[in-house]
């Protein structure tokens, strides 16, 4: 049996932000099985497309027993665990069909599963928009191993960094 390195994002900007992102931790590491390989710095933000409270995100990395179907039961468990820390809002989308987003006790986001390109109803990945958004790649950078960056090149790429040290 093979072994798979999942990405995940985390953010949070309600309550005690340093200690939700604390506590998915502890529910992920019980729920996977495993403690996390690599987290990176906590990072403060502000909120993109919705007026709120600063984030801190975080990416954390697990490396886990391959399995098939492993990404969908992945989803099951990161959404119980955003519900079990207080997230109640379900997606929500405008007449022209964007995200509506709010402000979250946490949220996770599965960013990368290995090298694979998983496109099926309710989950994509990688998640879509990494590049653009700077609390995500600015964590990533940190905890990114190299075959994650021969896998997806094109999100390491030195626009893409020159274009982080902008900000």
């Amino acid at each position: 049996m093979g072994f798979v390195n999942v990405y995940f994002s985390l953010g949070s900007n309600l309550g005690d932000r340093e200690a939700n992102i604390a506590g998915t931790l502890l529910r992920m590491d019980e729920a996977f099985g495993v403690p996390y390989s690599s987290l990176s710095s906590l990072i403060e933000t502000e909120p993109m497309g919705f007026s709120g409270g600063k984030f801190l995100n975080a990416v954390v990395l697990y490396r886990m027993a391959w399995k098939e179907g492993l990404p969908s039961e992945i989803l099951r468990t990161v959404k119980e665990i955003e519900r079990e820390m207080g997230r109640t809002d379900s997606p929500e989308y405008d007449e022209a069909g964007q995200r509506i987003y709010h402000s979250r006790p946490i949220d996770i986001d599965i960013l990368f599963y290995g090298p694979e390109i998983i496109d099926i109803p309710g989950l994509v990945i990688p998640h879509k928009g990494i590049q653009d958004r700077p609390f995500v790649m600015i964590p990533l950078l940190e905890v990114a191993r190299p075959s994650l960056k021969r896998a997806f090149p094109d999100y390491f790429r030195k626009k893409v960094i020159d274009k982080l040290k902008q900000i």
